[in-house]
């Protein structure tokens, strides 16, 4: 039995969506942050030292890191659905997409978050976030003109794990129309929706 151990409000609520996806059964173990940090509990360390979600335990395996967890999953368990063929232009496509989420894409709007906490003190820093903001997701906007989906013709990995980068930008998505209709896209599948339900609360959805 695949294991989730699911934070809320966090990048883990993809891992869900990925798992109704592929119809594969999995437990969750459920995990609140901290009312006042926003920090995951202590709990999560004994799982994995570095106490983040999510962790997913499979086949004896502990993984962590969203994308190694996509990756993982659809090789285990997707057949020939949900990612390119191997041996296909596409599939390097899909590779970068799978990196760039967390290794570029997030970092700004982290940023923008993080900063935001400090008031007058991080005034300086909002001009090159802002700037920072605009490169990235133009260049995801640019790369949904025109097309449904980030890779082929039907929903991939790609999308999954660069959704929460879609999701995360919802303040900013009017600036961005195809990025936006791609997030209520996949933000109406029925695995997508089962998968709400299954983790809880997540206000990303809204």
């Amino acid at each position: 039995m695949i294991v989730v151990h699911h934070l809320n409000e966090s990048r883990s609520q993809r891992v869900l969506w990925l798992l109704e996806e592929l119809g594969v059964p999995y437990e969750i173990r459920h995990y609140t942050r901290d009312a006042v940090t926003r920090l995951a509990p202590p709990s999560l360390q004994a799982v994995h030292p570095l106490g983040k979600s999510p962790v997913v335990e499979a086949d004896g395996l502990t993984l962590i890191e969203s994308g190694a967890i996509v990756d993982y999953l659809i090789r285990r368990h997707g057949g020939e659905s949900l990612r390119p063929p191997v041996d296909s232009p596409e599939f390097e496509a899909y590779q970068q997409w799978l990196h760039y989420a967390e290794g570029s894409a997030m970092l700004p709007l982290l940023l923008k978050l993080y900063v935001s906490r400090l008031g007058e003190a991080g005034a300086p820093l909002q001009p090159r976030i802002e700037s920072e903001l605009a490169n990235h997701l133009g260049f995801v906007e640019r790369s949904l003109q025109g097309r449904d989906w980030l890779v082929g013709d039907a929903l991939t990995g790609a999308d999954v794990q660069m959704s929460f980068v879609g999701e995360a930008a919802r303040g900013l998505r009017t600036r961005y129309p195809a990025m936006d209709a791609w997030v209520r896209r996949f933000q109406q599948r029925p695995a997508y929706r089962r998968a709400l339900e299954r983790g809880g609360p997540y206000s990303m959805a809204d």
